[in-house]
């Protein structure tokens, strides 16, 4: 009983997930809404990071901001992402010593 449960809970959780990959690849869009699509994942990266940035040191956040700018810079260079990571860590980590 348990495993039809979760062999269920399997099925309903993945089928929302996977029904618009078929049908969004399937239809066509005017290019205004593609470029709108392919805007969305780095809002919604820009959305989940900022926040951490503005609450690296809570008192003074001005540091994450340092930071995020220095990753900001190396990855406009369009450098390996471990080094704008390691960029805006080392950043961090100078101004909190």
């Amino acid at each position: 009983m348990i495993w039809a449960i979760i062999i269920g809970m399997s099925i309903v959780t993945m089928l929302p997930r996977l029904i618009p990959v078929f049908i969004v690849d399937k239809a066509s869009y005017p290019d205004w809404v593609n470029r709108w699509l392919d805007a969305i994942p780095y809002a919604a990266l820009g959305a989940l990071i900022f926040p951490g940035i503005m609450t690296v040191i809570p008192e003074k956040p001005f540091i994450g901001i340092v930071g995020g700018i220095v990753a900001i810079v190396i990855a406009f260079f369009e450098i390996n992402v471990i080094f704008s990571v390691l960029g805006a860590i080392v950043t961090v980590f100078l101004f909190t010593m």
